[in-house]
């Protein structure tokens, strides 16, 4: 996973909620809180996959990896944003 985020291979999406990824968030990644995944799947299949999931810790982008996957989205859990954000950064 952290080879697909370093080579911008796919798309990072954060699931916090929108006032938590105002707060700092991966630079190119979009924000679709948790809650409203469920609402937004044919944006989510549009997407350039993979999709790399992350959150504060990990625990709503495991949720959402797991939800995803059973409709045959290609997506990882990145856990914390902050390790997507360091895979991302130190890799480029």
């Amino acid at each position: 996973m952290e080879k697909i985020i370093a080579a911008n291979l796919g798309t990072i999406v954060d699931v916090r909620t929108y006032e938590e990824f105002c707060g700092g968030s991966v630079a190119g990644s979009i924000n679709i809180p948790l809650n409203e995944i469920p609402s937004k799947i044919e944006e989510l299949k549009s997407l350039k996959a993979p999709l790399i999931l992350c959150c504060a810790s990990g625990g709503r982008s495991g949720q959402a990896h797991l939800y995803l996957s059973q409709l045959g989205i290609e997506c990882y859990n990145g856990g914390s944003w902050l390790n997507v954000n360091y895979y991302k950064s130190n890799n480029n």
